[in-house]
């Protein structure tokens, strides 16, 4: 019973730092992480990760992928499918190229440099959807850019992410144990594209003839769980598979519905959990050594969204305070850095030299993202009075 009680205190913790980060202007995952770093190992040592905190993160980081593919709106992508493609495009390699770079120059291991500008290569629009709807411009141009960019993005940033683990859990075997990785993997997209069109719907047109409570909520849980388990198999990460279940159920008639009740089950335990446990891991021992990258990515992770994106948005048509708006709306990386950084360090693509260094930097981006987008916001708007 005792980790009933640890899990207690995580839950009573992360609803009021949550709370009272949002009350402060900053997303709730900020103050979520913030209670995983003050309780764990780095300042109080409270709580330590043990294998229930570790099986209760991986569900979130699941269920977490889950609902990130379920909110994929493929329409607004296929609708604005030529700025986003080129907005998603420049915003990741940017990060790639510029961020990786500098980690390099820092003395990071090649392949570890790599992963570290795949992160930050991550978009995480659930903070910049606050403020565009908070300034009314969520239903614009700017706003459907924004969200059929960060679509294009995730899709980009799972594959990216995916051939890394590929290549880093087959590069020590035989030829033949890396052919034989390789196959699965292709095995396993070719799968998803067909589960996806066609076993997918014809499971949630079963759920309805199903005389059971919520049975299509438990039919979409046994879709995620069984393409997380299947991407496993593959030699990929389950919330790879978790990803492309939810982009699967988002294409069905239930998507909402399925939301609606995934979402409450996620964020009420497993998810906040997944945010503790990030915090948990890190260890501010030499972390003076690492200053100097921290506010090199920090920087380089800010500009290479907003003028990589912006000049994305520029090249498809946007005048200037549009593509700065856009700009500025791909910058935040919040859930979706902190979930590949968490899967590409269980797959030993981070170190723990600078696990806490990556971490501190996806928040202090976080951090920064709302006011660099309502400044933006305030601009076109003045510009387009004008």
């Amino acid at each position: 019973m005792e980790f009933v009680g640890v899990l207690v205190l995580i839950l009573v913790l992360t609803l009021l730092a949550g709370h009272f980060a949002q009350r402060m202007g900053f997303p709730a995952v900020v103050g979520q992480l913030l209670v995983g770093i003050i309780l764990g190992p780095g300042i109080l040592g409270i709580i330590h990760s043990d294998e229930l905190i570790s099986v209760f993160s991986e569900i979130g980081v699941i269920i977490l992928m889950f609902l990130a593919g379920l909110e994929s709106d493929l329409k607004m992508l296929k609708k604005y499918i030529k700025p986003a493609l080129v907005v998603a495009i420049l915003g990741v390699v940017l990060p790639i190229v510029l961020v990786g770079g500098a980690s390099l120059l820092f003395g990071v291991h090649p392949m570890e440099a790599l992963f570290i500008g795949v992160i930050f290569s991550a978009t995480s629009v659930s903070i910049s959807v606050e403020v565009l709807k908070e300034y009314h411009t969520l239903n614009t141009k700017e706003g459907a850019t924004i969200l059929g960019a960060a679509v294009a993005d995730d899709i980009i940033g799972v594959l990216l992410l995916g051939v890394m683990i590929a290549l880093t859990s087959s590069k020590s075997g035989s030829n033949s144990n890396v052919g034989m990785a390789i196959f699965y993997q292709v095995l396993f997209f070719i799968g998803v594209y067909v589960i996806g069109k066609w076993v997918v719907p014809m499971l949630m047109r079963l759920s309805d003839q199903l005389f059971i409570t919520a049975s299509r909520p438990v039919m979409s849980i046994i879709i995620c769980l069984g393409l997380a388990w299947l991407a496993d198999v593959a030699g990929l990460s389950g919330a790879i598979g978790a990803f492309f279940a939810g982009v699967a159920v988002s294409l069905t008639d239930e998507d909402d519905e399925i939301n609606e009740s995934i979402e409450p089950i996620g964020y009420a335990i497993f998810i906040p959990v997944f945010f503790v446990s990030v915090g948990l891991s890190m260890n501010f021992d030499g972390l003076q050594t690492v200053l100097g990258l921290i506010v090199v990515l920090t920087i380089l992770a800010t500009i290479t969204k907003l003028f990589g994106c912006g000049l994305g948005a520029r090249m498809s048509g946007f005048d200037l305070t549009s593509s700065g708006v856009i700009g500025a709306g791909m910058i935040s990386r919040g859930e979706m850095a902190l979930i590949t950084l968490q899967i590409g360090y269980g797959e030993h693509l981070m170190s723990e030299t600078y696990y806490s260094a990556i971490v501190l930097v996806i928040v202090l981006v976080t951090l920064i993202a709302p006011f660099i987008l309502k400044d933006a916001i305030k601009k076109n708007k003045a510009a387009t009075h004008a």
